[in-house]
């Protein structure tokens, strides 16, 4: 794991173990979002850093993303794994992207279970049969593309009338819009999706989004070099 942090945020609170994947991204929007100081410590999935000891400790579930705040609860540092779980706390912690009352929280909830339960998982599982591995298996496609389809069609339903997807723009929009964003990835074409496709253009023009993806590019880069110059 890389420490990528400068001198100025060598004592921020908040460290995000972090891979740019739909997952990682979905905290990153939020902290740019938020506009807090955060560290990142990479964990690349790639060379296996997710199962390291050290890492094991604050996600027994090898999976990244996993944040650290050392200003938790109390004043005590506390760990959270899962990325729902990391948008959630963050969402009480700053008071903020997570509904004005319980209602509107509870909106913001369905749609963040739906798209953990749902949307995360078929789109990962299509893309992998789609793109990833080398046998080509058919009914796996078939099953994972066409049950990704009918959650989009979920998804324009919800959007056909609002801008986001529980209402005010909240944790939901930046739990989807990773996933979306990567529809291709899926075999879905975002024309057969109007009201999607207009939300994602919204998405992709906020000023945190922007920040977000960048986060994690030069060091993929940086890594895939070293790769290459040891080949």
């Amino acid at each position: 794991m890389v420490g990528t942090i400068g001198d100025d945020l060598a004592h921020a609170a908040l460290n995000l173990y972090f891979w740019p994947t739909p997952n990682g991204r979905k905290i990153t929007i939020m902290l740019e979002e938020l506009e807090v100081p955060y560290r990142l410590t990479y964990v690349n999935i790639r060379r296996d850093e997710q199962f390291a000891p050290d890492f094991l400790r604050i996600a027994p579930n090898n999976k990244v993303p996993a944040l650290v705040d050392a200003d938790g609860p109390g004043g005590q540092a506390i760990s959270i794994f899962e990325s729902g779980a990391i948008l959630q706390y963050l969402g009480r912690k700053f008071n903020r992207f997570y509904g004005e009352d319980e209602r509107q929280r509870v909106r913001v909830d369905e749609w963040l279970f739906w798209q953990g339960a749902g949307l995360g998982p078929m789109a990962g599982q299509a893309n992998h049969f789609r793109n990833t591995v080398s046998e080509h298996v058919p009914y796996a496609i078939e099953r994972f593309s066409g049950e990704v389809r009918r959650l989009y069609q979920v998804l324009e339903k919800q959007l056909s009338n609002i801008e986001y997807i529980a209402g005010p723009y909240s944790i939901v929009d930046m739990a989807c819009f990773p996933w979306v964003v990567q529809h291709k990835n899926a075999g879905i074409d975002l024309s057969d999706f109007p009201s999607v496709g207009k939300w994602v253009s919204r998405m992709s023009i906020r000023p945190a989004v922007e920040r977000a993806l960048l986060v994690g590019k030069e060091e993929r880069r940086r890594q895939k070099r070293e790769l290459r110059s040891q080949g």
